[in-house]
């Protein structure tokens, strides 16, 4: 198995069998550790798929010997940013139940209108950004613990923060 060996530490491209000969080996793996991570099974199929499409995304620059944890590393992020936005719609949604006991069809209709342009604005972030907004904005997590969650600098993560809060502010011409 050539993608394997320890002594192929240079980045270079992924072949196709050997992208394969990853799935084969690893994807069964991938899919119990999502699975054990979130208690739903579609949600871990549809995870695991992800992160081989992400693997494949990146295949011009990976470094082949270190495969298995670029993956692992790929799926633990994919399902925590899933389980992010399950977390924000719900609590979102509960939001909603409680405001509209008592609010008119007007305001409930903006507020729909609202949620459905500000859900646009968050997916037209780039993934980064939009990841590092959640994790501070959803999660409370401050920049440091965000830094050492994603294994970057902090200037990478207030760069990513300054990039997502000025596209929310652009696009919904409020402050963030």
């Amino acid at each position: 198995m050539g993608i394997f060996n320890k002594s192929n530490q240079n980045k270079e491209e992924l072949t196709l069998k050997e992208f394969e000969e990853a799935f084969d080996l690893y994807y069964t793996s991938i899919r119990n550790f999502l699975y054990f991570k979130t208690s739903q099974e579609g949600l871990a199929e549809d995870v695991a798929q992800d992160a081989f499409v992400k693997l494949w995304e990146t295949r011009h620059s990976i470094n082949k010997s270190s495969i298995k944890s670029y993956l692992y590393t790929i799926a633990n992020n994919l399902a925590i940013n899933q389980l992010k936005r399950d977390q924000l719609k719900y609590k979102f949604q509960n939001l909603q139940v409680e405001r509209s006991n008592n609010e008119t069809p007007e305001y409930l209709m903006e507020v729909q209108e609202f949620d459905k342009k500000l859900q646009d604005v968050l997916a037209r972030i780039p993934d980064g950004a939009r990841e590092v907004f959640l994790m501070n904005r959803i999660e409370g997590l401050k920049y440091h613990e965000i830094a050492e969650r994603l294994g970057l600098s902090m200037k990478a993560i207030e760069k990513r923060m300054s990039k997502a809060l000025s596209i929310l502010r652009t696009e919904l011409h409020r402050k963030v």
